[in-house]
């Protein structure tokens, strides 16, 4: 396994499974992007599909729903990195199905 793939296993892990105040199911339905209530599920919505739409009144929104700033934060991040994850991961099938999976070795070890 390349650094770059053992790297990413680490992140994953340490924001779906280590220590936060945001729970361990919260953050994996953030980084899944499903199973939230609102206001946050529209907070996690934005920061997946277009984040530059996220504004203060979204975030006070969840702050009013009772979220601290350190759960709205690492919320926040687990959304970001769950869409790059399956941004990443489609990206490399879309390598895989058209070059029959050379081209996956090489660009997963960069």
């Amino acid at each position: 396994m390349s650094d770059i793939s053992q790297a990413r296993q680490a992140l994953v892990a340490r924001i779906l499974g280590g220590r936060g105040d945001a729970s361990r199911a919260q953050r994996r339905a953030a980084f899944d992007n499903t199973g939230l209530r609102e206001p946050l599920s529209g907070v996690v919505e934005k920061v997946a599909r277009c984040a530059y739409r996220v504004t203060d009144d979204d975030i006070a929104a969840v702050r009013m729903a009772g979220f601290t700033e350190d759960q709205i934060f690492e919320l926040v991040v687990c959304a970001a990195i769950g869409q790059a994850t399956r941004q990443y991961e489609a990206a490399l099938a879309a390598v895989e199905a058209i070059t029959g999976g050379a081209e996956h070795a090489s660009s997963d070890s960069r």
